[in-house]
């Protein structure tokens, strides 16, 4: 494909993804990613994935896009705004502001195939596939090699002009494109504040995680019993953790999203602790409905507000 052609498609593309309301958009070439081989793999051998047993899965896939997609050439990342000033009640256990409204995975995938559609009918047919860390993908690598941001040291992806609070998304296809330049500077310098704040010590080193000791980890993914050990670490959590964002210098340029879907409902923000203790199956399943926090079902997120309460 001509060079001229990769960088008009390219152009028309980032002028559709901002019509559809994602923050930043970069493209980034799909191929093997060399350098992040050896860190996937000590990160799996140091067990800090605790019992995220699907870690352990598709590791070729993880680091080649083409295995997800046939003769894949591109790679593009977006991101989508999440933040919000909106706060439950004083007293009231946390919720991780990504969770406040409609499930993300719902909403950004819904856009993707706009964005999707977009392309196969003014560019042409192409084979694709769209994502909402919904596969064996390494976002926050595509984002940073498409020069969306920088990886923080707390993991997360940070934009300057934007902050951290932002999903990331991707469309894997088979047609070349004009390449970004990749995020080559980091600009966390000597701060540590994320891995000074985390109560119970997840950020082991720079830029990696012990997911089996995150608090969001234990509110979500971990099945079982919460550890006692970190009873008075929890930070009154109840699903998820926004603690290593919040402290971050560069989420004073963070402004409120304006999507509707990630509104929450009046209820969730109204009820007090004691409420929340007492929340019955038939109100969790009033306000989270088709939310994030379902995933960890009724029992989870009554275990979790009893063990804040213990």
């Amino acid at each position: 494909m001509p060079l001229l052609n990769s960088s008009k498609y390219a152009s028309q593309i980032k002028t559709w993804t901002k019509e559809l309301g994602f923050m930043s958009v970069g493209i980034a070439k799909a191929e093997f990613l060399e350098e992040e081989a050896p860190k996937l793999e000590y990160w799996l051998k140091q067990n800090y994935h605790g019992e995220m047993r699907y870690m352990e899965n598709h590791f070729d896939m993880r680091l080649d896009p083409r295995k997800l997609v046939d003769g894949a050439k591109s790679v593009i990342s977006l991101s989508y705004n999440y933040y919000t000033e909106k706060k439950l009640y004083n007293d009231a256990p946390k919720l991780a502001k990504y969770a406040f409204g409609e499930d993300y995975h719902v909403v950004v995938k819904d856009k993707l195939r706009l964005l999707l559609q977009k392309i196969n009918e003014e560019i042409g047919e192409v084979s694709a596939r769209v994502f909402v860390d919904s596969a064996p993908i390494l976002e926050r690598t595509w984002a940073n090699k498409s020069g969306i941001g920088w990886i923080g040291k707390h993991s997360l992806l940070i934009n300057k002009q934007h902050g951290s609070f932002f999903f990331l998304a991707e469309i894997i296809l088979d047609l070349e494109l004009e390449y970004d330049a990749p995020f080559e500077t980091n600009h966390c310098g000597t701060c540590t504040a994320c891995i000074d704040a985390c109560p119970t010590n997840a950020i082991v080193e720079n830029k990696v995680i012990d997911g089996s000791k995150c608090i969001s980890y234990f509110t979500i993914e971990l099945k079982d019993a919460l550890p006692t050990a970190y009873q008075h670490q929890m930070e009154d959590w109840m699903f998820g953790c926004d603690i290593c964002q919040d402290i971050c210098p560069w989420n004073r340029f963070s402004t409120p999203h304006n999507e509707p879907r990630f509104m929450p409902k009046e209820k969730t923000l109204s009820m007090n602790r004691k409420e929340w203790k007492e929340i019955t199956e038939d109100i969790f399943n009033e306000i989270f409905k088709g939310s994030a926090v379902k995933r960890t079902k009724y029992a989870g997120l009554k275990r979790n507000i009893s063990f804040l309460s213990e």
